[in-house]
């Protein structure tokens, strides 16, 4: 009965060893997190605008944070190869005025009324990405925030350190 006692005491005690020590290095890192999102400024950009954002719909079209850029959906009302096209160059227009490219592209979200017709155009979208394709999401959804538009599209980005 007490080698019983001697090993769960023996047990408890490497339990509680490894147990507090991963504990530490959880705080340790949950430390260093704080620290870097300090040093961090939430720098924004807005189609030339001195205001960095729309301020009558409540929005930034990016911002960046750190070495990410969260694009705001670009829309159109032409759900064609010309429109698709139009919308990816103001995507890249985006990126370009903060040192990215589609190359940088992380994740794509992409919204339209008409999935069928998007994909039958896919390959418009996929030229801009020169076969280096990030996650996408594609949603069909009944309309969106501008009534008349059939597709929008948003991007995350990340940049590389010499960016």
């Amino acid at each position: 009965m007490a080698r019983a006692g001697v090993k769960f005491y023996f047990v408890l005690f490497l339990f509680t060893t490894f147990a507090c020590n991963n504990n530490n290095n959880q705080k340790e890192q949950i430390d260093k997190h704080a620290d870097k999102k300090s040093t961090e400024v939430k720098q924004k950009w807005h189609w030339d605008n001195d205001h960095k954002q729309n301020e009558d719909a409540g929005y930034a079209q990016v911002v960046k944070l750190g070495n990410m850029l969260y694009i705001s959906g670009i829309p159109t009302e032409d759900l064609s190869p010309k429109g698709i096209a139009q919308v990816y160059r103001a995507l890249g227009k985006c990126l370009n005025a903060n040192g990215a490219s589609f190359a940088d592209v992380v994740k794509e979200t992409l919204y339209t009324t008409d999935i069928e017709t998007m994909k039958k155009y896919n390959d418009v979208r996929k030229e801009f990405y020169n076969g280096d394709f990030p996650a996408a999401t594609w949603v069909q959804i009944s309309r969106l925030y501008e009534p008349d538009c059939k597709l929008e599209v948003e991007l995350i980005a990340q940049l590389t350190d010499d960016k």
